[in-house]
């Protein structure tokens, strides 16, 4: 009987077309918009079980949020499969948005974890360049599959929505952190960059890193736009939500989910998704 289950499990892994070494690994980005009591019928009251279910039905391994204060983080956080890691851009504790990281825990092994600001003095909570009214943080791990035994870093960052300055002059720091911390190893990056593509930021970044949406297998599912403002019929924006991956890792689908309930959206931010594979 043992053998025969064995060869079950074999044959369930021959069939998927993945071994051991290349299980995919579902990442994605969510802005949560923080909970905000002037959103009315759209407050995080109303929203939150309609996040944590999104997350559930499409069964993200690992995502980086922004936006989510502590009592949002601990909301999700009662999804009992995922821990998080990120501290408060505020004061570098529970104060202030988050740009967590939650993770499976059966899946992940958070190995070492750190945060930095998105401004001249990135070891302590400061304002940067032109940014006008807010501290603007980057939280990273580094984590080991247990599954595939691959390690890799994980960053998730929000860039400043008022300082044209600013957001350039984070893409250059981010750059610089990503070798500074990880050096040559995997790196998933994702975040609200309030950047469009054509940026000096995004083109900077891709000069390490590649942009899931531009090197996926399977042609890019969903709506281009990445914002929706919690309008069903949202401006055509342009994308600034983003899955950056080193260059070793495969991108096998990328997508950007606009799920709805009762014809609401559960965040002003289309969640953004890619199944990719940690390759040598």
């Amino acid at each position: 009987m043992k053998n025969l289950i064995i060869l079950f499990i074999l044959c369930v892994f021959l069939q998927s077309g993945y071994s051991r070494e290349n299980i995919p690994i579902r990442v994605a980005s969510y802005n949560l918009r923080y909970e905000n009591n002037h959103d009315g019928v759209n407050s995080w009251s109303n929203r939150k079980e309609h996040v944590k279910a999104l997350i559930q039905f499409h069964d993200f391994d690992i995502f980086g949020t922004q936006e989510g204060l502590i009592g949002q983080l601990n909301d999700i956080a009662e999804l009992r499969q995922y821990a998080f890691t990120g501290k408060g851009r505020d004061d570098g504790e529970h104060r202030g948005e988050h740009s967590a990281i939650f993770y499976k825990k059966d899946r992940f092994k958070l190995l070492a974890s750190g945060d930095f600001w998105l401004s001249e003095t990135p070891d302590k909570p400061t304002i940067g360049w032109d940014a006008q009214c807010c501290k603007r943080i980057c939280s990273w791990g580094r984590f080991k599959d247990l599954k595939t035994k691959r390690e890799f870093y994980f960053f998730c960052v929000h860039f400043d929505h008022q300082g044209v300055n600013a957001r350039l002059q984070s893409g250059y720091l981010m750059v610089n952190k990503i070798k500074e911390i990880a050096g040559s190893a995997h790196v998933i990056l994702v975040g609200d960059f309030n950047s469009p593509p054509e940026t000096k930021q995004i083109l900077y970044i891709q000069t390490i890193l590649n942009d899931a949406y531009r090197i996926t297998e399977q042609p890019p599912y969903g709506p281009f736009v990445t914002t929706n403002g919690f309008q069903t019929n949202p401006p055509l924006q342009n994308r600034i939500d983003y899955i950056f991956v080193s260059k070793q890792i495969k991108v096998l689908k990328y997508g950007v989910l606009n799920d709805t309930y009762d014809q609401k959206y559960p965040s002003d931010h289309f969640p953004v998704v890619a199944q990719v594979t940690i390759n040598h």
